[in-house]
This record gives C-alpha cells, sequence and structure tokens, in this order.
C-alpha cells in the first residue's frame, strides 16, 4: 500500500509499505477513503529527528471496512465507518464514564494518511455512517475523528449552556470547531482571538460575535474590556505556552479554563498569583471523541452543521507532503486527502 512517513522535520516521502494484516481478533482492516493532516502533525513536522526508517503519519480517517477478526460483531465488511482518533474498547469503566481517551486499553492511531490501516478494538473505535462514498457530507463526517469532537470537548469541559459569554483562543479547525460548539450549547458572547482574517470569517459564521487579533498584553485588555472583567469560560485550542498565559489573563475570577490543544510545555504558572488565588479552574486533556460521535452525527446528517467547512484544500495522498507544508506555511486552515 501506499503511506505518507515522515523521515525527519519538514521530510515526509509517501512510499510502498506492507499491508496491514489482522493480528488479534478483535482487529479490523479498513481501506481509508478520506484522511487528512492535523495540526498536531505539524509539531513533529518542525522537530522530529531524522531516522533512516520513517515515522507513519495521521489520525483522522473515515473508509470501507475490508476485513475483521473473528470477534468483531458491529461492523462488517463493506460497511463505511469512522474511527475516533483514540482505538479503545468502550466498554471499561473509564469508557462508560465517558472518557475513552483514558480506556485501560487505549492506543492512538499514527498511520491514518495511508491507503489501508489496522484498527485493534474495532467494535468499540469504528461508528457506521449512513452514507454512501460518494456523499457531499464525507468532509464533515470526517471532523468526527477529531477536531469536531476536539472543539465540544472543550466546550463541555468548561460547562458551556444558555447565555454564557466564552472566549476561544486559536483560529486553527479545533478552535473554529469549539466557536461552533459553543454556539451549539447556547452561548450567546463568543470571542475568537485569532488574527487570520479568512479564518476568523469562517469562525464568525459559525457563530463568533467578536474577534480579537491582538495578542499579549493588548489582547488580554482588550478581551477583559469587553467581558467586563474576563471572560468566564476560556477555551484554549493552541497548545503553546502563550495560549495559555493569554487565557489565565483572560479568565474572569471564579471561572473556567478548558484546554485541548496539545501542550507543548510542561511548566505553566497555576499558583495564588494565576489560578489559585482567583479560584480558577483548569481542565480539558484529549477528547474522547468517541464519547460525542453519536450525540454530533446527526447535526451533520440533517445539514443543520456544516463542521467539514475547515477543510479549505483537498489533495491525493501523494500529495501529503504538500498539504504539510501549506499548513506549515499558513497557506491552509485543513488538508483533506481523498482517496
Amino acid at each position: 500500500m501506499r503511506a505518507a512517513l515522515m523521515y525527519g522535520a519538514g521530510d515526509v516521502r509517501v512510499e510502498t509499505i506492507p499491508d496491514p494484516t489482522i493480528q488479534q481478533p478483535t482487529d479490523a482492516i479498513v481501506r481509508i477513503v478520506r484522511t487528512c493532516v492535523c495540526g498536531s502533525d505539524l509539531h513533529p513536522y518542525h522537530d522530529l529527528p531524522v531516522s533512516e526508517q520513517g515515522t507513519q503519519m495521521g489520525h483522522e480517517f473515515l473508509g470501507l471496512v475490508e476485513d475483521t477478526g473473528s470477534e468483531v460483531t458491529t461492523v462488517k465488511k463493506g460497511d463505511l465507518v469512522v474511527a475516533s482518533f483514540s482505538f479503545q474498547d468502550n466498554t471499561c469503566e473509564f469508557c462508560r464514564a465517558g472518557f475513552q481517551t483514558a480506556c485501560v486499553h487505549v492506543g492512538f492511531f499514527s498511520a491514518a494518511q495511508a491507503e489501508l490501516i489496522r484498527v485493534p478494538l474495532a467494535d468499540g473505535t469504528l461508528v457506521i455512517l449512513p452514507v454512501d462514498t460518494d456523499s457531499e457530507l464525507l468532509p464533515s463526517l470526517l471532523t468526527l475523528a477529531d477536531v469536531y469532537g476536539t472543539g465540544y470537548h472543550a466546550a463541555k469541559m468548561a460547562k458551556v449552556t444558555a447565555g454564557d459569554t466564552v472566549a476561544v483562543i486559536g483560529d486553527g479547525a479545533v478552535g473554529l470547531l469549539a466557536v461552533l460548539s459553543a454556539k451549539q450549547l447556547g452561548a450567546e458572547n463568543i470571542i475568537l482571538m485569532g488574527r487570520h482574517q479568512a479564518r476568523t470569517d469562517l469562525g464568525r459564521e459559525f457563530g463568533a460575535t467578536h474577534v480579537v487579533s491582538e495578542r499579549g498584553d493588548e489582547g488580554i485588555a482588550i478581551v477583559r474590556d469587553l467581558t467586563y472583567g474576563g471572560a468566564p469560560k476560556v477555551l484554549e485550542a493552541v497548545g503553546h505556552r502563550p495560549a495559555y498565559d493569554q487565557a489565565v489573563g483572560i479568565v474572569r475570577s471564579g471561572g473556567v479554563i478548558s484546554r485541548v490543544g496539545v501542550p507543548q510545555y510542561e511548566e505553566a504558572p497555576v499558583g495564588f498569583g494565576s489560578l489559585f488565588g482567583r479560584n480558577i479552574t483548569l481542565n480539558g486533556g484529549p477528547a474522547p471523541v468517541r464519547a460525542y460521535i453519536d450525540e454530533l452525527l446527526p447535526g451533520i446528517l440533517d445539514g443543520s452543521v456544516n463542521p467539514g467547512r475547515v477543510f479549505d484544500r483537498t489533495i491525493g495522498l501523494d500529495s501529503t507532503s504538500d498539504g504539510y507544508r501549506a499548513m506549515d506555511d499558513r497557506e491552509a486552515l485543513k488538508v483533506l486527502i481523498a482517496l
């Protein structure tokens, strides 16, 4: 099969490698129809050490079931399915509590930019999609694998409800879908902090009522003024330390910071002067998107939401390196790979 491999920072190649095979009776093999490049893929694109063997990439996909292990009961050959970016049994106590990314058997996909993929724990991971492979809904359905569920997780962990004021930091795909999710949950005022007009314009269409392009102290001052002293609920969808500092600066005393951007730092202020003294709640984490797929799927199917609008470029698998470059250069918001 053909697959994308990263051989070091900035070095993505599409090569022919062996097809995956069933290894456990709970596995499935899926022939990928749509995959994509994620913003989190850009972290290794910047700093992955050089290697001779290369590392397969990608964690978001939907496709057709091609084979199943003997114990798989919920999907069969020919089903069009979407997978959460983690695989899980979906039956353990953590899964039942809605935190599938803490499953006792959890793992994370890292080989989805390819023609085929092995799916462990297929019954707990794959969800059948009631559309055909030529459906115009495929881009939106692909967002269920990660970015839509992650944006929704940010809003849910902040307990966004009707009438809320919410600030979203980051105008990438997750940040924009956090805006959409906050709107779905009833937020009345949604401030999007981002600097790229094409993205923030889409954010406005998703429900943002204000856009703040300024950063640092200037941006903090503007948001605090707009919110009469700070935003009660802040959704941080970037993962870099300046975004965290921005969140601490704009959150209201007694408010909550919900982080879903993969942190690229280990140390950050949480003491008396930053969070403790102001009774700030800090939460969030890897989104258990499997917990949200059944909830979010109907809105995509009935056309009431179109999260697939975050895809602004479509390429073939052999052009995957161009997709990485375009996203890294901010020429594209999110690149869809059609197979």
